[in-house]
């Protein structure tokens, strides 16, 4: 099968949007990432997947911490900024969870140190101990197909 075919069918999974973030000497570094999943109970794990090219690679390496910000529905902003996606620079304020950088509004922050890493293909998968969360009550913000969803509720059906 051909890349695009790839691409195509792993986008049929609709998925939450999610902003990592990680410090390094004062300096905070986000990327745009949907490849995010608990591995977890006890003990508490995350796990994330980062492209070789990404330039926060070396900066999750060197700090050994990073965050997962679960976008809410109306921070599709933030998800185009930490993407690339949007030319205008913006400046994002960050807040802190157990000292590490979190975006406000996010539907959950989840505060992490790396336990472990393991290069598979061309992304290396970061484990993460979960250290803190914190939890908004929103909607989140969708992906699915190249593009951003929201919820809809479904209006219970009458018999």
């Amino acid at each position: 099968m051909d890349d695009r075919k790839f691409r195509t069918a792993m986008g049929k999974f609709a998925t939450g949007v999610t902003v990592i973030a990680t410090e390094v000497e004062g300096d905070i570094h986000g990327m745009t990432a949907n490849a995010f999943m608990s591995v977890s109970l006890d003990p508490k794990l995350v796990v994330i997947s980062i492209g070789e090219k990404a330039k926060i690679l070396n900066k999750i390496k060197e700090s050994k911490i990073f965050t997962v910000n679960i976008l809410a529905a109306e921070q599709q902003e933030l998800s185009m900024i930490f993407a690339g996606q949007l030319k205008e620079h913006k400046e994002v304020i960050f807040d802190r969870l157990d000292g590490k950088p979190v975006l406000a509004g996010a539907v959950a922050q989840i505060a992490c140190e790396v336990s472990a890493e393991h290069v598979e293909g061309e992304h290396t998968l970061f484990i993460g101990k979960v250290t803190d969360i914190h939890l908004e009550d929103a909607e989140p913000l969708l992906f699915y197909s190249g593009k951003y969803r929201s919820l809809t509720e479904e209006k219970p059906v009458t018999i």
